[in-house]
């Protein structure tokens, strides 16, 4: 444990006081009880998530919301001398309203497709008889067999449908339980911002406030920029999407471009149920095959765009978190709390990397889910990854301190 003595010297014409410090080293507590403390910690944390996600989601989901609108909120107090409880009110309201027109607009959109549903249904069924022919011709499939294996499965997914109903219908009305919450905690922390910050100033000494306040600027700058990087990337790869199903003939190709754009926010599972979205839609309006192929180049294409260009240049830039991490963290986000948990994995571990940065005795759990990689070297004017730590220093222990 290190213990900080402070010698002040006082000048007599500015009285300013220059401190130094000296640092005392006394045995430490073994590795062992903090890699126990650490663990206890870890599976505690997790529990509690998992038991109480329904409550805890809707907050955390609330004050990434609420960092992101404090700009626009802190703008009207301060220019247009607007009070802080109308501001934020207006804010919300907005913020709410361009949802509801994106909902309506989608509604509106699923419903002309609905009008189609006979048309797909029997273009479902001329791909389902294609897909069978070549079945029996190329793998020697009778269709006897095939459809008593058709037969065995629709068996199952009747059983699988009444469990998934279930499960729906309670997950449908959490969400609707978290779509009136959700506001209603956003509107509540805008309003409370500072009584949070006091609070947070009263439970450190206020030789901490320094640092509270870095990791305070710090989380509302990194969540900032992650939120305002997706908003980039859900527009980028709609756009994207839209335009490559347009030039192939996909009917309703907005609609499907946007849906593409919001299941993307959605960790390596989004991008499937697109695809496979979108595949369904395509039935109204042809039954020829190589539409379905043309779907699937456009989304191979469209996230190679996004993997290698829209991710690095507006996501990764902003969230230094290594792939490991993030892949780690979004599986264990996925098991306490479904999709919601798989959203939020990624600004979560950001948040928490900041706060690790800056406490030196946790500073080693922030380096191991950073991104530390050295950069590229050039060799023959080309620019390559440089994938080794032959370079490495320890930072932690490069400081201006005196050690005893």
């Amino acid at each position: 444990m290190l213990i900080k003595i402070e010698l002040h010297e006082e000048s007599s014409s500015k009285q300013i006081k220059n401190s130094k410090e000296i640092m005392l080293q006394l045995p430490s507590v073994p590795f062992t009880a903090k890699l126990s403390f650490s663990l206890i910690v870890i599976i505690a944390s997790s529990f509690v998530i998992y038991i109480g996600q329904d409550i805890i989601i809707p907050i955390i989901m609330s004050i990434l919301f609420a960092i992101m609108l404090q700009p626009i909120v802190y703008f009207l107090k301060t220019k247009i001398r607007i009070p802080i409880v109308v501001g934020a009110i207006l804010t919300v309201a907005v913020f709410v309203a361009l949802f509801i027109g994106l909902f309506i607009f989608i509604s509106f959109q699923i419903s002309d497709i609905l009008t189609d549903i006979d048309k797909i249904q029997k273009n479902l069924n001329v791909h389902i008889a294609t897909i069978q022919h070549f079945i029996r011709v190329n793998f020697s499939i009778s269709w006897y067999e095939q459809k008593t294996f058709i037969d065995e499965a629709k068996k199952d997914s009747i059983q699988n449908g009444k469990e998934l109903i279930g499960v729906t219908i309670s997950s449908f009305s959490n969400t609707i339980l978290n779509i009136i919450l959700v506001p209603i905690y956003t509107f509540l922390i805008l309003l409370y911002s500072g009584h949070f910050k006091l609070f947070f100033k009263k439970l450190l000494l206020k030789k901490h406030h320094t640092i509270l306040n870095d990791i305070l600027i710090q989380v509302k700058s990194t969540v900032k920029s992650y939120i305002l990087g997706l908003i980039l990337e859900l527009v980028f790869v709609s756009a994207l999407t839209s335009i490559g199903l347009y030039f192939i003939g996909v009917e309703y190709a907005i609609l499907l471009g946007i849906i593409t754009g919001i299941l993307n926010l959605i960790p390596y599972i989004g991008i499937l149920f697109a695809g496979i979205l979108t595949i369904i839609a395509s039935l109204t309006g042809s039954t020829d095959l190589s539409i379905v192929f043309g779907i699937i180049v456009v989304n191979i294409i469209v996230q190679f765009i996004d993997n290698n260009v829209l991710v690095p240049l507006v996501v990764s830039s902003k969230v230094k978190i290594n792939a490991i991490s993030t892949i780690v963290g979004i599986l264990i986000g996925s098991a306490l709390a479904g999709i919601s948990g798989m959203f939020l994995a990624i600004p979560i571990m950001a948040i928490l990397k900041v706060v690790f940065d800056r406490i030196d005795y946790l500073e080693p759990w922030g380096y191991l889910i950073g991104d530390d990689l050295p950069k590229t070297h050039q060799w023959k004017r080309l620019n390559l990854p440089k994938l080794d730590f032959d370079d490495f220093s320890d930072t932690v222990t490069n400081k201006n301190e005196t050690i005893i």
